[in-house]
């Protein structure tokens, strides 16, 4: 495999650190990443009392942001900057890092 460098337009060494997952325990369902991620990446959910996943308007207790699609993530980091409660993991794609 070959080596990968990122950089910005300006040349300047870049490397992406992509969303992983996000503690559903920590999350505030306040959905500020999910505006800023232009990629579709994020989904908010409804849960129940017993925090089971429910769409049903008035059996939801709270909402939580989970990560739907993964793989359009850039590694921006836009969604971790914004997020009051530090509850998203990023890091290197794992078949970035074997290479």
């Amino acid at each position: 495999m070959t080596d990968r460098n990122f950089v910005t337009r300006g040349g300047t060494p870049w490397t992406p650190v992509y969303l992983l997952k996000i503690d559903p325990e920590n999350c505030l369902g306040c959905g500020r990443c999910v505006k800023v991620c232009g990629r579709n990446v994020l989904k908010m959910i409804g849960l129940t009392e017993d925090g089971d996943i429910c769409e049903e308007e008035g059996d939801i207790e709270r909402y939580i942001m989970t990560v739907a699609d993964a793989n359009d993530c850039i590694g921006c980091g836009a969604c971790a900057r914004v997020c009051a409660k530090s509850c998203q993991t990023h890091g290197p794609a794992p078949e970035l890092a074997a290479v």
